[in-house]
């Protein structure tokens, strides 16, 4: 298996531990705000080996808790779940970044006990997810990815990240529908890294930001935070 991307340490990718994260390329996704166009398109310039990776991981045990996988969409990766299981015959926990467009690899993964931790991206209200994306979207493997995650008993958090230009109010009352009952929900804003798939989108304000969040709160998702948010 290949990566490409890969950081060494980190202390905010995997919620109260120390990690590091790889990054995988090609998404079946082409969301206008992504910020690793490079890795979407598969145009890194960076490429890790498992091999290479394993032996890291190897001269690390007792100085790394974790593991996050991340992309591009991880789940699309025909090894990933052998890599998987490589990482946690080391004795490393697994974060999975994901878009929960993979629901059969997921249920896998869930099931044999494979991650411990699951971050799964909301892109946007169900109505707006085509556009969102950019592609024809399979909603409902969407929707059986969140169910899947919220009865699993694994620790897991949702996601949205916020462009002025793609959400307004009632898709944050859509979304408190489709995940209800979440025990984590988190709304980002959007930054232009320069390397974003489509020119022209914005960041919104910390203001609007609060206003969001006090509209998934009204709409039944107490644990709904703002990360990254200054002001």
């Amino acid at each position: 298996m290949q990566f490409s991307g890969f950081q060494k340490l980190t202390l905010l990718d995997y919620p109260g531990y120390i990690a590091c994260t790889l990054f995988v390329s090609n998404c079946n996704f082409r969301c206008v705000f992504c910020h690793n166009s490079q890795l979407v398109n598969d145009c890194s310039q960076e490429h890790y080996d498992e091999q290479e990776i394993l032996q890291f991981l190897s001269a690390r045990k007792g100085k790394l808790d974790g593991v996050c996988i991340s992309g591009g969409e991880p789940l699309l990766k025909r090894d990933i779940v052998d890599f998987i299981k490589k990482v946690k015959e080391l004795g490393f926990l697994v974060k999975i970044d994901t878009n929960g467009s993979n629901f059969e690899t997921l249920e896998y993964i869930i099931k044999n006990r494979l991650c411990d931790y699951v971050a799964m991206d909301i892109k946007n209200s169900l109505q707006k997810y085509n556009k969102t994306c950019d592609v024809s979207v399979d909603l409902q493997a969407v929707q059986n990815s969140i169910r899947l995650i919220m009865q699993s008993g694994v620790d897991y958090e949702f996601r949205t990240t916020v462009v002025n230009e793609l959400h307004e109010s009632g898709d944050f009352v859509e979304i408190a529908k489709l995940i209800s009952g979440a025990k984590a929900y988190y709304l980002q804003g959007f930054k232009d890294s320069g390397n974003v798939l489509k020119k022209g989108l914005t960041e919104p304000t910390a203001q609007k930001m609060q206003e969001f969040l006090s509209v998934v709160k009204g709409a039944g998702i107490k644990n709904a935070f703002l990360r990254g948010i200054e002001g």
